[in-house]
């Protein structure tokens, strides 16, 4: 999963950087791309049966820390240990110890990014994915379906940004001149939560 998303992220790279250039430092998909290798290489490293899934989400949570110092770093790195902590004590992860992990992983950048739903960060992304992967776990559809309703909205919440000023971050400077644009927060949240439901459908299938 890690590395099947550290590709997508790199493939999207010099778009995320286009995107950040209009309305933050143009950096965003640098910063992600580093950090989505970093956590890759880290897990990679691990022994895959003996490494409980807490140690894999706490290895990838330092890696992705170590190199990447702007916010994303912070932010995915408690996304990961978030994770870890949900699944504590597991050795293996049914379908929903997984998508505990995904909603702690959304919580975790909630809280740590202290935003809210229409401010324009990526957590217009992620809290509607993790919202609509629950409600649909609820209705009783399999983790490949609650993924597919996961990218719908983060889809969805990544393209509303564009109608949203800024309240965080270096985009907020902007006021109205941010309108009409995207958050490249949220265009690589996208990709990252396309990137699990990918491997989650494949691993299903």
């Amino acid at each position: 999963m890690f590395s099947l998303t550290a590709e997508e992220v790199a493939k999207n790279r010099d778009r995320l950087c286009e995107l950040d250039g209009v309305i933050g430092d143009g950096d965003h998909g640098l910063a992600m791309d580093a950090g989505w290798q970093a956590a890759s290489k880290a897990v990679l490293q691990l022994d895959e049966v003996e490494a409980a899934p807490t140690f894999l989400f706490n290895t990838a949570a330092k890696a992705f820390l170590n190199a990447v110092g702007a916010s994303s770093g912070p932010l995915y790195a408690t996304a990961f240990m978030r994770a870890g902590t949900a699944v504590k004590d597991k050795h293996t992860l049914s379908d929903d110890d997984f998508l505990d992990a995904f909603r702690a992983m959304a919580q975790g950048i909630q809280d740590r990014g202290k935003a809210e739903t229409g401010e324009k960060t990526m957590i217009d992304a992620w809290r509607p994915a993790a919202d609509a992967a629950m409600e649909a776990r609820r209705t009783g559809a399999n983790i490949s379906a609650c993924l597919d309703a996961a990218v719908r909205a983060a889809r969805d919440g990544c393209e509303a940004t564009r109608d949203m000023v800024a309240a965080k971050g270096r985009s907020s400077r902007l006021g109205d001149r941010a309108l009409g644009h995207i958050d490249p927060g949220a265009a690589s949240a996208v990709i990252v939560i396309e990137a699990i439901s990918a491997f989650l459908t494949r691993y299903d299938g």
